[in-house]
């Protein structure tokens, strides 16, 4: 049963924490490169995947510790500390995921939402005609235009950051698990 369980926990690692790993590491270069290209469907319907890809792999993700702590009471290794640690980098893993990558991703993929190019609202046929009231730029000129790109930019710098936490604390776990320190299993 031991081996089964733990046969269940790595393939709920590959196939939900590796899905999760690789999209939100791709959203941000994604991201700026739809800031880039304002208008672009394409653009945007990638950033959209990708976001689509880690909501839904982390609630897949859920399967990981649950086949974890099964193995590990199998195992009679639920007090060791390596087991103990890895369980806290795991909550503070689906922690940085909940509280700082997904809700940053849904602002940047709003925001890229509301830049709908040559028909929407920012385009030649927004509400103020095919100018806007002070030229094409619209009211604010281009010096707003900079400004709010660079706020996009320091948007996905951060969630890069973010990410990569995320990342490195899934690294960790990895390592724990697999170096047992101070475990009695043998490895």
């Amino acid at each position: 049963m031991t081996k089964l369980l733990l046969s269940l926990h790595v393939i709920a690692a590959i196939v939900a924490i590796g899905p999760v790993t690789v999209a939100a590491s791709m959203f941000p270069p994604s991201a700026r490169q739809a800031l880039a290209e304002p208008g672009s469907e394409r653009a945007v319907s990638n950033v959209r995947l990708l976001h689509r890809i880690c909501r839904v792999y982390a609630g897949l993700g859920i399967a990981v510790p649950v086949f974890g702590l099964a193995t590990a009471g199998a195992m009679g290794v639920m007090g060791d500390p390596w087991l103990i640690v890895s369980i806290a980098l795991t909550v503070a893993a689906a922690i940085v995921l909940v509280v700082l990558v997904l809700p940053r991703q849904e602002e940047i993929l709003d925001e890229l939402q509301g830049i709908e190019g040559p028909e929407g609202p920012e385009g030649p046929e927004g509400p103020e005609g095919p100018e806007g009231p002070e030229g094409p730029e619209g009211p604010e000129g281009p010096e707003a235009r900079t400004a709010a790109t660079l706020v996009s930019r320091k948007a996905t710098v951060q969630l890069a950051m973010f990410t990569g936490i995320f990342n490195l604390l899934w690294a960790v776990v990895t390592i724990l698990m697999i170096v047992r320190p101070g475990s009695t299993t043998g490895a």
